[in-house]
Protein backbone atom coordinates (compact mmCIF):
# COMPACT_ATOMS: atom_id res chain seq x y z
CA UNK A 1 0.00 0.00 0.00
CA UNK A 2 1.56 3.06 -1.00
CA UNK A 3 2.14 6.19 1.44
CA UNK A 4 2.64 9.96 1.74
CA UNK A 5 5.45 11.25 2.72
CA UNK A 6 4.50 13.92 4.82
CA UNK A 7 6.66 16.65 7.10
CA UNK A 8 6.34 16.81 10.62
CA UNK A 9 6.67 19.72 10.47
CA UNK A 10 3.00 20.81 8.16
CA UNK A 11 1.42 17.94 10.65
CA UNK A 12 2.55 19.71 13.82
CA UNK A 13 1.39 23.36 11.93
CA UNK A 14 -2.32 21.53 10.97
CA UNK A 15 -2.48 20.42 14.49
CA UNK A 16 -2.34 23.83 15.95
CA UNK A 17 -4.32 25.58 13.45
CA UNK A 18 -6.87 23.82 14.21
CA UNK A 19 -6.56 23.59 18.15
CA UNK A 20 -6.09 19.73 18.25
CA UNK A 21 -3.54 17.88 19.44
CA UNK A 22 -1.75 14.48 19.03
CA UNK A 23 -3.06 13.08 22.03
CA UNK A 24 -6.49 14.23 20.65
CA UNK A 25 -6.61 12.46 17.78
CA UNK A 26 -5.04 9.02 18.64
CA UNK A 27 -8.47 7.10 18.45
CA UNK A 28 -9.12 8.23 14.70
CA UNK A 29 -5.46 7.51 13.84
CA UNK A 30 -3.29 5.45 16.47
CA UNK A 31 -0.20 6.60 14.13
CA UNK A 32 -0.33 9.87 14.45
CA UNK A 33 2.11 10.34 16.94
CA UNK A 34 4.67 8.00 14.49
CA UNK A 35 3.34 10.19 11.44
CA UNK A 36 4.49 13.49 13.82
CA UNK A 37 7.80 12.13 14.08
CA UNK A 38 8.44 10.99 10.78
CA UNK A 39 9.02 7.07 11.62
CA UNK A 40 6.24 6.44 9.79
CA UNK A 41 3.81 7.90 6.97
CA UNK A 42 0.03 7.52 6.28
CA UNK A 43 -1.54 6.42 3.60
CA UNK A 44 -3.61 8.73 0.68
CA UNK A 45 -7.46 7.72 2.29
CA UNK A 46 -5.96 8.35 6.10
CA UNK A 47 -4.34 11.81 4.74
CA UNK A 48 -7.72 12.81 3.61
CA UNK A 49 -8.99 11.85 6.89
CA UNK A 50 -6.65 13.51 8.84
CA UNK A 51 -7.11 16.72 6.87
CA UNK A 52 -10.91 16.86 7.51
CA UNK A 53 -10.30 16.10 11.16
CA UNK A 54 -8.10 19.02 11.20
CA UNK A 55 -10.29 21.38 8.84
CA UNK A 56 -6.53 21.57 6.52
CA UNK A 57 -7.01 21.12 2.49
CA UNK A 58 -5.45 18.16 1.42
CA UNK A 59 -2.98 20.34 -0.90
CA UNK A 60 -1.08 21.72 2.44
CA UNK A 61 0.44 18.83 3.32
CA UNK A 62 2.29 18.15 0.50
CA UNK A 63 4.36 21.13 1.16
CA UNK A 64 7.69 20.99 2.55
CA UNK A 65 7.12 23.85 5.27
CA UNK A 66 4.09 25.26 7.13
CA UNK A 67 2.23 28.33 4.40
CA UNK A 68 2.35 31.80 5.82
CA UNK A 69 -1.61 32.00 6.27
CA UNK A 70 -3.18 35.56 6.98
CA UNK A 71 -6.26 37.40 7.39
CA UNK A 72 -7.07 40.01 4.29
CA UNK A 73 -8.23 42.23 6.97
CA UNK A 74 -6.18 43.79 10.20
CA UNK A 75 -7.35 41.71 12.97
CA UNK A 76 -7.33 44.37 16.24
CA UNK A 77 -7.18 42.90 19.32
CA UNK A 78 -7.55 45.14 22.63
CA UNK A 79 -4.47 43.33 24.74
CA UNK A 80 -1.62 43.67 22.44
CA UNK A 81 0.64 41.15 24.33
CA UNK A 82 -2.20 38.44 23.42
CA UNK A 83 -1.89 38.40 19.86
CA UNK A 84 -2.32 35.29 17.95
CA UNK A 85 0.26 33.94 16.10
CA UNK A 86 -2.13 32.94 13.30
CA UNK A 87 -6.02 33.21 13.07
CA UNK A 88 -8.09 30.62 13.58
CA UNK A 89 -9.10 28.14 10.55
CA UNK A 90 -12.37 28.76 11.75
CA UNK A 91 -12.13 32.67 11.44
CA UNK A 92 -10.13 32.18 7.47
CA UNK A 93 -12.86 30.02 6.76
CA UNK A 94 -15.66 32.12 8.01
CA UNK A 95 -14.00 35.34 6.37
CA UNK A 96 -13.27 33.81 3.20
CA UNK A 97 -17.21 32.72 2.93
CA UNK A 98 -18.48 36.43 3.77
CA UNK A 99 -15.81 37.77 0.87
CA UNK A 100 -17.53 34.78 -1.65
CA UNK A 101 -20.96 35.87 -0.90
CA UNK A 102 -20.19 39.59 -0.71
CA UNK A 103 -18.43 39.96 -4.11
CA UNK A 104 -21.59 37.91 -5.65
CA UNK A 105 -23.50 40.72 -4.07
CA UNK A 106 -21.59 43.56 -5.38
CA UNK A 107 -21.74 42.34 -9.10
CA UNK A 108 -25.52 41.44 -9.23
CA UNK A 109 -26.08 45.14 -7.58
CA UNK A 110 -23.79 46.71 -10.27
CA UNK A 111 -25.37 45.06 -13.03
CA UNK A 112 -28.66 45.86 -11.83
CA UNK A 113 -28.11 49.74 -11.92
CA UNK A 114 -27.27 50.17 -8.23
CA UNK A 115 -25.52 53.26 -6.82
CA UNK A 116 -23.25 53.30 -4.43
CA UNK A 117 -23.89 53.95 -1.06
CA UNK A 118 -23.39 57.24 0.19
CA UNK A 119 -22.66 56.32 3.82
CA UNK A 120 -19.63 54.10 3.12
CA UNK A 121 -16.66 56.55 4.22
CA UNK A 122 -19.10 59.42 4.98
CA UNK A 123 -17.28 59.77 8.29
CA UNK A 124 -13.78 61.29 8.97
CA UNK A 125 -11.83 60.19 11.89
CA UNK A 126 -11.04 64.52 12.84
CA UNK A 127 -15.15 64.45 13.76
CA UNK A 128 -16.77 64.26 16.52
CA UNK A 129 -18.63 61.25 18.30
CA UNK A 130 -21.78 62.96 18.45
CA UNK A 131 -21.50 63.92 14.69
CA UNK A 132 -20.77 60.42 13.83
CA UNK A 133 -23.52 58.66 15.90
CA UNK A 134 -25.87 61.29 14.02
CA UNK A 135 -24.85 60.51 11.06
CA UNK A 136 -25.25 56.64 11.72
CA UNK A 137 -28.52 57.31 13.14
CA UNK A 138 -30.07 59.11 9.93
CA UNK A 139 -28.21 57.44 7.29
CA UNK A 140 -29.86 53.46 8.69
CA UNK A 141 -33.17 55.97 8.93
CA UNK A 142 -33.42 55.36 12.64
CA UNK A 143 -35.87 58.42 14.50
CA UNK A 144 -34.69 60.37 17.41
CA UNK A 145 -35.33 58.14 20.43
CA UNK A 146 -35.96 54.98 18.30
CA UNK A 147 -34.41 52.39 20.69
CA UNK A 148 -36.48 54.13 23.86
CA UNK A 149 -39.89 52.94 21.79
CA UNK A 150 -38.88 49.63 21.89
CA UNK A 151 -40.54 47.46 24.94
CA UNK A 152 -37.21 45.75 25.54
CA UNK A 153 -33.22 46.10 24.76
CA UNK A 154 -33.61 42.74 22.78
CA UNK A 155 -36.73 44.23 20.86
CA UNK A 156 -34.43 47.56 19.92
CA UNK A 157 -31.50 44.82 18.65
CA UNK A 158 -33.91 43.73 16.47
CA UNK A 159 -34.61 46.93 14.87
CA UNK A 160 -31.19 48.36 14.60
CA UNK A 161 -30.43 44.87 12.33
CA UNK A 162 -33.62 45.90 10.30
CA UNK A 163 -32.63 49.43 9.91
CA UNK A 164 -28.89 48.34 8.89
CA UNK A 165 -30.12 45.56 6.20
CA UNK A 166 -32.92 48.22 4.36
CA UNK A 167 -30.14 50.90 4.18
CA UNK A 168 -28.10 48.86 2.24
CA UNK A 169 -25.89 46.59 4.27
CA UNK A 170 -25.43 42.83 4.24
CA UNK A 171 -25.82 41.63 7.93
CA UNK A 172 -24.94 38.50 9.53
CA UNK A 173 -25.01 36.66 12.68
CA UNK A 174 -23.46 33.30 13.47
CA UNK A 175 -21.63 31.42 15.82
CA UNK A 176 -20.27 28.32 13.60
CA UNK A 177 -18.74 28.22 10.47
CA UNK A 178 -21.67 27.97 7.67
CA UNK A 179 -24.14 25.81 9.06
CA UNK A 180 -21.67 23.27 10.46
CA UNK A 181 -22.63 22.86 14.28
CA UNK A 182 -19.10 21.44 14.56
CA UNK A 183 -17.49 24.25 13.99
CA UNK A 184 -17.77 26.85 16.82
CA UNK A 185 -16.55 30.05 16.74
CA UNK A 186 -14.32 31.47 19.47
CA UNK A 187 -15.89 35.25 20.69
CA UNK A 188 -12.51 35.53 22.66
CA UNK A 189 -10.75 35.09 18.96
CA UNK A 190 -12.97 38.20 17.50
CA UNK A 191 -16.41 39.59 18.45
CA UNK A 192 -17.07 40.74 14.87
CA UNK A 193 -15.67 41.87 11.58
CA UNK A 194 -16.31 44.59 8.65
CA UNK A 195 -15.76 43.77 5.34
CA UNK A 196 -16.42 47.61 3.52
CA UNK A 197 -17.40 48.12 0.66
CA UNK A 198 -19.06 50.96 -2.07
CA UNK A 199 -22.36 48.59 -3.12
CA UNK A 200 -22.32 45.97 -0.20
CA UNK A 201 -20.35 46.51 3.04
CA UNK A 202 -21.04 43.67 5.37
CA UNK A 203 -21.16 43.05 8.99
CA UNK A 204 -20.66 39.60 10.76
CA UNK A 205 -21.54 39.57 14.42
CA UNK A 206 -20.38 36.27 16.18
CA UNK A 207 -23.23 34.99 17.28
CA UNK A 208 -21.18 32.24 19.85
CA UNK A 209 -20.99 35.35 22.27
CA UNK A 210 -23.75 37.17 24.45
CA UNK A 211 -26.55 38.98 22.69
CA UNK A 212 -26.30 41.57 25.30
CA UNK A 213 -22.44 42.19 23.70
CA UNK A 214 -23.57 41.49 20.33
CA UNK A 215 -25.41 45.31 20.36
CA UNK A 216 -22.46 47.07 21.22
CA UNK A 217 -20.52 44.90 18.46
CA UNK A 218 -23.17 45.89 15.60
CA UNK A 219 -22.71 49.63 16.57
CA UNK A 220 -19.22 49.42 16.60
CA UNK A 221 -18.73 47.60 13.61
CA UNK A 222 -21.58 50.09 11.89
CA UNK A 223 -19.34 52.77 12.66
CA UNK A 224 -16.55 50.83 10.71
CA UNK A 225 -18.68 51.22 7.41
CA UNK A 226 -18.93 55.01 8.04
CA UNK A 227 -15.04 55.61 8.51
CA UNK A 228 -14.16 53.32 5.42
CA UNK A 229 -12.29 51.01 7.42
CA UNK A 230 -12.54 46.76 7.70
CA UNK A 231 -10.87 44.78 10.52
CA UNK A 232 -11.59 42.07 12.62
CA UNK A 233 -11.74 43.03 16.62
CA UNK A 234 -12.47 41.11 19.75
CA UNK A 235 -13.38 44.24 22.03
CA UNK A 236 -11.86 42.66 24.88
CA UNK A 237 -13.95 43.85 28.19
CA UNK A 238 -15.45 45.82 25.37
CA UNK A 239 -12.54 48.37 24.90
CA UNK A 240 -11.06 48.42 21.07
CA UNK A 241 -7.61 47.66 20.43
CA UNK A 242 -4.50 51.32 20.49
CA UNK A 243 -5.08 51.79 17.15
CA UNK A 244 -7.48 55.70 16.23
CA UNK A 245 -9.81 54.04 13.87
CA UNK A 246 -10.91 51.46 16.48
CA UNK A 247 -11.14 54.08 18.62
CA UNK A 248 -13.21 56.30 16.92
CA UNK A 249 -15.59 53.92 15.97
CA UNK A 250 -15.72 52.45 19.69
CA UNK A 251 -16.54 56.24 20.63
CA UNK A 252 -18.81 56.95 17.76
CA UNK A 253 -20.77 53.45 18.81
CA UNK A 254 -21.19 54.36 22.57
CA UNK A 255 -22.42 57.85 21.53
CA UNK A 256 -25.12 56.39 19.38
CA UNK A 257 -26.44 53.91 21.63
CA UNK A 258 -25.90 56.37 24.59
CA UNK A 259 -25.80 60.05 23.92
CA UNK A 260 -23.48 61.31 26.51
CA UNK A 261 -25.54 64.40 26.86
CA UNK A 262 -28.65 62.16 28.06
CA UNK A 263 -26.72 60.08 29.93
CA UNK A 264 -25.16 63.08 32.14
CA UNK A 265 -28.33 64.68 32.79
CA UNK A 266 -29.79 61.21 34.23
CA UNK A 267 -26.75 60.12 36.14
CA UNK A 268 -27.27 62.69 38.89
CA UNK A 269 -30.52 60.85 39.93
CA UNK A 270 -29.32 57.16 39.87
CA UNK A 271 -25.92 57.21 40.78
CA UNK A 272 -26.50 56.25 44.24
CA UNK A 273 -28.76 53.42 43.41
CA UNK A 274 -28.03 49.75 43.58
CA UNK A 275 -29.69 49.31 40.21
CA UNK A 276 -28.60 52.37 37.78
CA UNK A 277 -27.33 50.21 35.25
CA UNK A 278 -30.45 48.57 35.29
CA UNK A 279 -32.54 51.92 35.02
CA UNK A 280 -30.00 52.95 32.51
CA UNK A 281 -30.78 49.95 30.15
CA UNK A 282 -34.10 50.39 30.83
CA UNK A 283 -34.23 54.07 29.51
CA UNK A 284 -31.88 53.76 26.68
CA UNK A 285 -33.06 50.14 25.45
CA UNK A 286 -29.61 49.05 25.34
CA UNK A 287 -27.99 45.54 27.26
CA UNK A 288 -26.98 46.61 31.54
CA UNK A 289 -23.64 45.71 29.87
CA UNK A 290 -23.70 48.72 27.31
CA UNK A 291 -24.99 50.85 29.91
CA UNK A 292 -22.21 49.83 32.44
CA UNK A 293 -19.67 50.29 29.52
CA UNK A 294 -21.01 53.64 28.98
CA UNK A 295 -20.88 54.77 32.21
CA UNK A 296 -17.11 53.57 32.41
CA UNK A 297 -16.50 55.35 29.16
CA UNK A 298 -17.47 58.99 30.61
CA UNK A 299 -15.66 58.57 34.04
CA UNK A 300 -18.96 57.90 35.98
CA UNK A 301 -17.59 54.94 37.21
CA UNK A 302 -13.99 53.52 37.75
CA UNK A 303 -12.53 50.45 36.04
CA UNK A 304 -12.59 48.72 39.25
CA UNK A 305 -16.67 49.07 39.41
CA UNK A 306 -16.96 48.08 35.45
CA UNK A 307 -14.60 44.95 35.89
CA UNK A 308 -16.57 43.83 38.64
CA UNK A 309 -19.94 44.11 36.96
CA UNK A 310 -18.84 42.99 33.77
CA UNK A 311 -17.12 39.45 35.49
CA UNK A 312 -20.66 38.94 37.93
CA UNK A 313 -22.71 39.57 34.22
CA UNK A 314 -20.76 37.42 32.28
CA UNK A 315 -20.66 34.55 34.69
CA UNK A 316 -24.44 35.46 34.85
CA UNK A 317 -24.56 34.54 31.49
CA UNK A 318 -22.76 31.89 30.74
CA UNK A 319 -25.23 29.68 33.14
CA UNK A 320 -28.46 31.22 31.69
CA UNK A 321 -26.81 30.20 28.10
CA UNK A 322 -25.92 26.93 29.44
CA UNK A 323 -29.82 26.40 30.50
CA UNK A 324 -31.21 27.28 26.91
CA UNK A 325 -32.06 24.54 25.42
CA UNK A 326 -31.89 23.81 21.73
CA UNK A 327 -30.61 26.32 18.72
CA UNK A 328 -34.05 28.19 18.27
CA UNK A 329 -36.15 27.54 15.00
CA UNK A 330 -33.77 26.50 11.53
CA UNK A 331 -35.23 28.40 9.31
CA UNK A 332 -35.14 31.51 11.43
CA UNK A 333 -31.98 31.19 12.12
CA UNK A 334 -30.98 31.03 8.62
CA UNK A 335 -31.87 34.95 8.68
CA UNK A 336 -28.94 35.39 10.68
CA UNK A 337 -26.44 33.08 9.65
CA UNK A 338 -26.92 34.14 5.82
CA UNK A 339 -28.82 37.69 6.25
CA UNK A 340 -32.20 38.37 4.77
CA UNK A 341 -31.13 40.82 2.69
CA UNK A 342 -28.67 38.82 0.70
CA UNK A 343 -31.13 35.58 0.80
CA UNK A 344 -33.87 37.90 -0.46
CA UNK A 345 -31.43 38.91 -3.60
CA UNK A 346 -29.90 35.39 -4.23
CA UNK A 347 -33.59 33.93 -4.06
CA UNK A 348 -34.64 37.19 -6.89
CA UNK A 349 -31.51 36.19 -8.94
CA UNK A 350 -32.68 33.01 -9.47
CA UNK A 351 -36.22 33.71 -10.11
CA UNK A 352 -35.08 36.11 -12.97
CA UNK A 353 -32.67 33.60 -14.47
CA UNK A 354 -29.53 35.70 -13.64
CA UNK A 355 -28.86 33.05 -11.10
CA UNK A 356 -28.56 29.08 -11.44
CA UNK A 357 -29.89 27.42 -8.89
CA UNK A 358 -27.72 24.99 -7.88
CA UNK A 359 -25.56 28.34 -8.00
CA UNK A 360 -27.90 29.75 -5.38
CA UNK A 361 -27.97 27.08 -3.53
CA UNK A 362 -23.78 27.11 -3.15
CA UNK A 363 -24.49 30.62 -2.27
CA UNK A 364 -26.88 30.08 0.92
CA UNK A 365 -25.71 27.35 1.80
CA UNK A 366 -28.68 24.86 1.64
CA UNK A 367 -29.42 22.37 -0.87
CA UNK A 368 -32.78 20.92 -3.05
CA UNK A 369 -36.31 20.83 -0.15
CA UNK A 370 -34.06 22.64 2.59
CA UNK A 371 -33.33 25.59 0.30
CA UNK A 372 -37.14 25.46 -1.05
CA UNK A 373 -38.45 25.59 2.48
CA UNK A 374 -36.13 28.04 4.03
CA UNK A 375 -37.43 30.32 0.83
CA UNK A 376 -41.29 29.69 2.00
CA UNK A 377 -40.19 30.82 5.52
CA UNK A 378 -38.37 33.86 4.14
CA UNK A 379 -41.15 35.10 2.15
CA UNK A 380 -43.59 34.39 5.01
CA UNK A 381 -42.07 36.35 6.65
CA UNK A 382 -41.42 39.25 3.94
CA UNK A 383 -38.78 40.34 2.23
CA UNK A 384 -36.56 43.60 3.39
Amino acid sequence: MSRVAVSPAILHWALDRAGQTLLGLEDRFPRISQWATGASQPTLKQLEALAKATLTPLGYFFLDAPPLEKLPIPHFRTLQNERRTRPSANLIATVQLMQRRQSWMREFLIEDGQDRLSLVRSAQLGETATSVGAKMQAAIGLPDGWASQQPTWTEALRVLRDAIERAGILLVVNGIVGNNTTRKLDPSEFRGFVLVDDFAPLLFVNGADGKAAQMFTLAHELAHVFFGSSAAFDLREMQPAMDATEQACNKAAAEFLIPERSLRQIWPSIRDHSERFQELARRFKVSELVAVRRALDLALINRQAFLSFYNDYQQQEHVAASRRSGGGDFYNNQNLRVGRRFASTVVRAAREGKLLYSEAYHLIGLYGATFDNYVSSLETGGLP
